[in-house]
């Protein structure tokens, strides 16, 4: 049987994730329920285990919670919001983001050295989608301004934080830093 505390945690959880959009840390939701962390923690697990065979789930994603849908049901979803998402990443999109996950933070000349290809509309793009934001600038001549990734990515990806990236070296030759290796580069232009 579980501990009433932990019922009553995980219900007051369960109402924050639903009305919050966004990923909820742990500080935060030990402030909203009023419970001390390890409640609140065996209270996310509670509500992970509940949820397990259905179609929401309790996401840990950039740095904290979120209830979201279950990949599977990614279509129903689409199909039922009349495909109004935004078109999926392209593939010069995807590699520039790669490239600004792997290495951030990065300056747009050093992705476009990269790259072999100007980038200055994908990096505009990216950042309309709020995966990517201008994180400072370079010590440098012209202080060209730092890229970095977001929360929004991480959410994008699933990813509780960055270290939950695959190791660069599972990419092989299509690795982010491949074109200063010699591989070919894209000449895509659209996001």
């Amino acid at each position: 049987m579980t501990d009433p505390r932990i019922r009553e945690a995980a219900s007051a959880i369960e109402c924050v994730l639903l009305v919050s959009g966004e990923p909820v840390r742990l500080d935060q939701l030990v402030e909203a329920t009023q419970a001390p962390p390890e409640v609140v923690i065996a209270a996310t697990e509670l509500l992970q285990q509940e949820y397990a065979d259905r179609g929401l789930e309790i996401q840990a994603v950039a740095g904290g919670y979120q209830l979201g849908t279950r990949p599977a049901y990614a279509e129903a979803v689409r199909r039922y919001l009349g495909a109004a998402g935004r078109e999926p990443l392209s593939q010069a999109a995807l590699e520039t983001l790669a490239i600004v996950a792997y290495r951030q933070p990065i300056t747009r000349p050093e992705i476009e050295a990269l790259r072999g290809v100007r980038s200055e509309y994908i990096l505009e793009r990216l950042e309309e989608r709020r995966l990517i934001k201008a994180v400072g600038r370079k010590q440098t001549v012209g202080r060209p301004i730092l890229y970095g990734t977001t929360d929004a990515f991480l959410r994008y990806f699933g990813l509780r934080d960055l270290s939950d990236l695959p190791p660069i070296e599972a990419f092989g030759r299509g690795a982010p830093n491949a074109a200063a290796a010699g591989a070919p580069a894209s000449t895509d232009s659209k996001p």
